[in-house]
């Protein structure tokens, strides 16, 4: 009989917060499709960490769902994947408490990203804030995960992940699988369309973003208001030209035509025919997305059954791995 071979396991979590952008489809989402069939992979939707700044409660609950409703509609198969809730598996929370107690105050302190944080929410310098990467590293190793997707700003947090189970390991063996960083193969880089040398983040205004769920309208004016430059050329040169190079690269992204190609077709006709072209292009790769998921976000029974089995499948390998923790540890015998 054939050894079925063991599929290396994905952790991924975005925050319900914001609105999911065009970078988030085209540097995340679009992969997760390509992930499916070959990783065993788990997508959570991190309400935990969401409370870090204030949140309306019923506002809190649409934004879950909707997030696991674009997940739907963008092509993940509940089947083939875990989709959850994280505030739905206690077991975040339990493992966060005994990883802060495996985590130094200098390492949290040396957090570029809390430093960052810290300055956008000034009167809301709560420890939450603080110890997010011991949470998020409590998320990753509670799945015994292998690879995890991310992108330069989570770099950091993912070493810190790493120093935490093995500091963790070291003193109780082997519990923990340590985690390497996932860097998709197909994707790009989705700058910001009003400051193009900062990546487009769904915290940020909204002018400076394409939303997934955008109408075609709104993204067509977003799209002409992009920043480019005076030069009036198509050519891809980040250094000099980084508001038409981001252009480029998201028609290359959603076209499959090479910066070449994109030159060739464009350069010359002046920026307004270049700008409706990406929109084309953008508007092209969303709409049917956007239409699954106004069927997707209406079908409330469907979306219970998909939290339901996502939160039991989760909880159950979070379950197995709190058993191996919580006798390593010496707490006393649980049992669900």
């Amino acid at each position: 009989m054939e050894q079925q071979i063991q599929k290396k396991r994905i952790f991924s979590g975005i925050q319900p917060t914001g609105n999911l952008t065009l970078g988030n489809y085209i540097g995340a989402l679009r992969n997760f499709n390509l992930l499916q069939d070959e990783y065993d992979c788990l997508y959570s939707i991190v309400d935990m960490h969401a409370m870090t700044v204030r949140q309306n409660p019923a506002e809190l609950r649409k934004a879950c769902l909707r997030t696991m409703s674009i997940f739907l509609a963008s092509g993940l198969d509940p089947q083939k994947n875990i989709i959850y809730f994280q505030s739905q598996v206690p077991q975040h929370a339990e493992l966060a408490w005994i990883l802060n107690c495996f985590t130094y105050m200098g390492e949290l302190q040396r957090m570029t990203q809390f430093k960052d944080k810290a300055a956008k929410h000034a009167d809301n310098i709560n420890a939450g804030l603080f110890t997010y990467p011991v949470l998020m590293a409590a998320d990753i190793l509670l799945y015994q995960t292998d690879l995890v997707p991310i992108g330069e700003d989570q770099r950091q947090h993912l070493e810190l992940c790493r120093d935490v189970g093995q500091r963790f390991n070291a003193v109780y063996g082997d519990v923990f699988t340590i985690p390497e960083g996932y860097f998709p193969k197909v994707g790009a880089r989705v700058m910001s369309l009003q400051e193009p040398t900062r990546k487009m983040s769904k915290s940020d205004p909204e002018d400076t973003y394409i939303a997934i769920l955008d109408k075609p309208e709104i993204i067509r004016k977003k799209l002409r208001r992009a920043v480019t430059d005076c030069e009036n050329r198509v050519v891809y040169d980040p250094e000099k030209q980084p508001g038409v190079a981001n252009l480029m690269s998201i028609l290359s992204a959603l076209s499959g035509m090479s910066m070449d190609a994109i030159t060739a077709e464009y350069d010359g006709k002046g920026y307004g025919i270049f700008k409706d072209a990406v929109a084309d292009a953008v508007i092209a790769a969303l709409e049917p997305i956007q239409k699954r998921y106004d069927e997707i976000s209406a079908d409330k029974a469907y979306l219970q059954e998909v939290l339901q089995s996502g939160a039991e499948r989760a909880s159950n390998i979070a379950h197995r791995t709190m058993l191996k923790v919580r006798k390593k540890i010496g707490y006393a015998p649980f049992k669900l």
